[in-house]
C-alpha cells in the first residue's frame, strides 16, 4: 500500500515515516523539524506559521516520499531558494 502525506500529519508524524524528508522541509526554510511544536502542529498549521503554500510543501513530501534512490530524497522533491528543482 502507498503511503501518503496530508495536512493533517505533523512534522513528526512525516518524520517518522522517513527521516530523509527533513531536506524537503529544510529547503522551505523549516529549521524547527525536531522542536517540540512539530510533535504538535500540523503540516497545515506550520506551513501557515512560515508561510508556506501547504499544497506545494505536500506535494513535494510526497515526491520525497515515494521516489526515493539510494536513501536519498530524489532531487525532483527538493526546493532551494524558493525555487523549485526539477
Amino acid at each position: 500500500m502507498k503511503k501518503e502525506i496530508t495536512k493533517n500529519l505533523t512534522i513528526g508524524e512525516v518524520l517518522a515515516m522517513d527521516e530523509s524528508l527533513a531536506e524537503v522541509f529544510l529547503g522551505f526554510g523549516m529549521h524547527c523539524l525536531y522542536c517540540p511544536m512539530s510533535r504538535m502542529e500540523t503540516l497545515e498549521e506550520a506551513a501557515q506559521v512560515h508561510e508556506i503554500d501547504v499544497d506545494l510543501l505536500i506535494k513535494k513530501l510526497n515526491e520525497g516520499l515515494n521516489f526515493k534512490v539510494k536513501g536519498k530524497v530524489k532531487s525532483c522533491a527538493r526546493v532551494k531558494k524558493g525555487t523549485l528543482k526539477n
